[in-house]
């Protein structure tokens, strides 16, 4: 269908939306929104509403379905508390550098700055965009129905361009329904000609080849910019043409298939021995779209996870703010990673024809081999343990037999995030999805919908806390009434157990406000989330061994419906690893293997 002016603001939002092949839009409704729901409704076989139990789950679905299709969707929430909700999951998708577009609803024009109901008033007439700047790339406010056009297709260029990131369109109620004579702008005539993937100066590439090819103990960092940025298939090439093992910080993981022989796993506090001990002997360093945040760089602190300098980085990013943030760099290079890792490839191409070969990297690979086997005998014991509750690197073991390679594992934050990204081995770029910036509890909850209606056809398992799982339990009705496959395993350790750990390790075991407890017994307590699932139609099963686990999962993954798997594991053990922590004035933890590397 094709829109023919005149039509209101709404139905322009709305055909905009479909011309930029959005499939879904996830909200919820409220007295500021209905017009917007109107132009919806009209529309509803060439763009699919998914109405939400509360809007934070809308952002985060619109969140993790980007990461999976690669493909923008949209969110829609009242004026009010209903948009009020939103800037929790708009905020992890800001820090994650991920694309959605929040329309948000506000009060009509004619009232503003008079206190109308739900009217943020008190410094500045409907006063939401103030709220969401910090959470956000932009926020647009179109006051009149000529600047709602111009303002929808700046709002979709400033999210998808540079680096990515949501972006609001706050609507007052009027603008909604006035009619409109401009005509919907045209995608292909504004945004689908605008690339992003700027290159690096030449001259620069060159010293980047140069620093590459004589470096005796070079490894490869990389972050999300190389997942999202589909640059995954380059980085496998220059790895294996340069044999240069390859880390990955949390947000990167998967950018190279986990059996690979040159990965080396997670760079962070709780990282493999072979990660952690070859980046901070490398000599030169190439990072690319890694932001180098506290956890990737155990606090900052020498001889952990870096040791730069003397180690020479070499830094790539599209956003240039995030080089030379927190180390200095012997090359900063702005560029799309794709874009660079091209241009580096085709370089070292040259180079190689010519005759010119990288240095010898067989010591140093024959050295890695011997870090990481001192990993695996370090770990081996924890996948034999047998226990009830069940062990948690026992249960990360589990998990990842469970499911297949095509399966997309979403993790929430807490605990288990820390045991997932330090023992599964995930094959593709989207095979483990979780938050490392912002980092709310509810992302993986709300998150698995999105990332189930993105790839309808691969299986979805969401790793929750018990504690994220009680903030968002809406969920189970949004699953259900959509019928929406997402299995669910709730890590149930019956505490917010990583704050737990913190004050176990850092304040002498004083413990206040972390543990769920009965209030008679005084023994560990949570609701029956097997039954609550039921009540609300959806499968539930609840486990405390560790075979049992694993076959729950490969159960509810066959039944092809929603399904909640309450799994007893033990939180009295954190995560171990090469990196540690600091929590300034309280102290650092102490690496689980290995010690400080002073050059």
């Amino acid at each position: 269908m094709t829109q023919s002016a005149p039509h209101d603001g709404a139905g322009v939002i709305t055909d905009y939306l479909i011309r930029e092949k959005v499939p879904y839009v996830f909200g919820l409704c409220g007295h500021g929104n209905i017009g917007f729901l109107d132009a919806l409704h009209a529309r509803q076989d060439e763009i699919k509403t998914i109405s939400v139990r509360h809007e934070s789950i809308a952002g985060f679905m619109a969140d993790v379905y980007y990461r999976v299709s690669g493909q923008p969707t949209a969110t829609f929430t009242s004026c009010g508390p209903g948009s009020a909700n939103l800037p929790i999951s708009l905020a992890n998708a800001f820090f994650d550098s991920v694309p959605f577009f929040a329309v948000t609803g506000n009060i009509p024009t004619s009232q503003f700055n008079r206190g109308a109901f739900q009217e943020t008033y008190r410094h500045y007439q409907a006063d939401f965009p103030s709220t969401v700047r910090a959470y956000c790339k932009r926020v647009f406010q179109p006051t009149t129905a000529a600047q709602l056009p111009i303002a929808v297709r700046q709002a979709w260029k400033t999210m998808v361009t540079g680096r990515p990131g949501p972006v609001v369109l706050d609507v007052p109620f009027d603008i909604f329904n006035e009619p409109i004579h401009e005509p919907t702008p045209r995608p292909e005539d504004w945004n689908a000609n605008i690339s992003c993937r700027c290159g690096a100066d030449p001259e620069g590439v060159a010293k980047a080849a140069d620093m590459l090819m004589s470096a005796t103990r070079p490894v490869i960092l990389v972050g999300q910019g190389v997942r999202y940025g589909g640059a995954t298939k380059e980085l496998l090439a220059l790895a294996e043409k340069l044999r240069i093992p390859v880390a990955m910080s949390a947000s990167g993981i998967g950018a190279i298939d986990s059996d690979h022989p040159l990965a080396l796993g997670l760079v962070a506090r709780n990282g493999p021995y072979q990660a952690n001990h070859a980046a901070r002997q490398a000599d030169v360093l190439l990072a690319i779209g890694v932001r180098f945040d506290d956890r990737t760089s155990s606090s900052w602190i020498p001889g952990y996870s870096f040791t730069i300098p003397p180690t020479r980085l070499i830094h790539v990013d599209i956003d240039p703010d995030e080089i030379g943030r927190n180390y200095p760099v012997a090359l900063g290079l702005m560029a799309d990673g794709k874009t660079f890792l091209r241009q580096l490839l085709g370089e070292i191409d040259s180079r190689l024809n010519r005759g010119q070969m990288p240095a010898e990297r067989a010591a140093w690979l024959d050295a890695i081999a011997g870090y990481r086997k001192q990993w695996n005998d370090f770990i081996a014991p924890g996948f034999k343990a047998d226990t009830s509750p069940i062990a948690p690197q026992r249960a990360a073991l589990e998990i990842d037999r469970a499911i297949s390679e095509q399966t997309i594992l979403v993790s929430d934050i807490g605990v288990h995030h820390n045991w997932l990204i330090q023992f599964c081995k995930p094959r593709h770029p989207d095979s483990l999805i979780g938050s490392m910036g912002f980092g709310p509890m509810g992302f993986g909850v709300g998150g698995a919908l999105g990332a189930k209606l993105a790839a309808p056809h691969r299986p979805v398992v969401a790793v929750v806390g018990d504690g994220a799982f009680l903030m968002h339990a809406n969920v189970l009705a949004t699953a259900y009434e959509y019928n929406i496959p997402v299995v669910y395993v709730i890590w149930n350790n019956y505490a917010y157990g990583s704050i737990r750990g913190l004050q176990r390790g850092y304040l002498g075991g004083r413990e206040l406000a972390t543990d769920f407890k009965h209030p008679g017994t005084q023994t560990p307590y949570n609701p029956d989330f097997a039954a609550m699932a039921r009540s609300a139609g959806v499968h539930g099963v609840s486990v405390d061994r560790a075979a049992d686990l694993h076959d729950a999962i490969q159960q509810a993954v066959a039944m092809g419906k929603p399904c909640v798997i309450d799994a007893n594991i033990n939180g009295d053990l954190n995560p171990s690893g090469a990196g540690i922590w600091e929590l300034p004035g309280m102290g650092r933890s102490k690496p689980g293997i290995g010690e400080q590397f002073i050059p």
